[in-house]
């Protein structure tokens, strides 16, 4: 199991929802933000994660950085009702 760190940017203020799914020895814990605000930051332990995060702002911006070790996600969208998908294995 390693350290997952996930920095949310963009536009400060922008709101976003995200659903983070976990993976913990086989297990999948769930995570669930229905309104958070940018700039945040969140911190997980697991061998993966895997996210759905929506941008409920209209006019911005919203980044998402994911980190495990050596490996990195990273993706952006804009405007209301976009949608990443992120995950890092």
């Amino acid at each position: 199991m390693e350290n997952i760190h996930i920095t949310m940017k963009g536009t400060p203020g922008a709101v976003f929802s995200a659903h983070w799914r976990i993976t913990q020895d086989g297990q999948t814990i769930e995570h669930i933000e229905e309104h958070g605000t940018v700039p945040t930051e969140y911190s997980f332990t697991g061998s993966a994660i895997e996210g759905t995060v929506k941008l409920l702002s209209d006019n911005q911006r919203l980044e998402v950085d994911i980190q495990k070790g050596g490996n990195r996600s990273r993706s952006s969208t804009q405007g209301t009702g976009g949608t990443l998908t992120v995950g890092v294995r």
